[in-house]
């Protein structure tokens, strides 16, 4: 005999703050699903701009859920790690030489 239900746990983290909410679902049940029963559903626009993930691994709103799951809340990101390297980079090549710990 198949159990009715699933039990998932959906994540968010954001400011430090890390909230972990289980939740019981039907069989069949989606992430988005999971994210609206866990109350997280406020914080998502109608076009769902957060991104989510179940396990770690990228997935759709309509992605379909096991029992077991995570599903995680993710930030959209601000940069690419590539970006974020190149705009370091540049900033310290940009420094002038005669600051304090230039090597002088």
């Amino acid at each position: 005999m198949s159990r009715a239900t699933i039990a998932v746990t959906v994540a968010s983290v954001a400011a430090g703050l890390e909230e972990l909410v289980r939740v019981e679902l039907p069989v069949g049940a989606t992430a988005a699903e999971a994210v609206v029963a866990a109350g997280f559903g406020a914080r998502l626009r109608p076009a769902f701009d957060l991104a989510l993930a179940i396990r770690g691994r990228h997935a759709q709103p309509d992605t379909p859920l096991a029992d077991g799951d995570r599903v995680e809340l993710c930030r959209p990101l601000v940069a690419t790690p590539a970006d974020a390297r190149r705009a370091r980079a540049g900033a310290r090549a940009r420094r002038p030489a005669d600051l304090p710990g230039a090597g002088k």
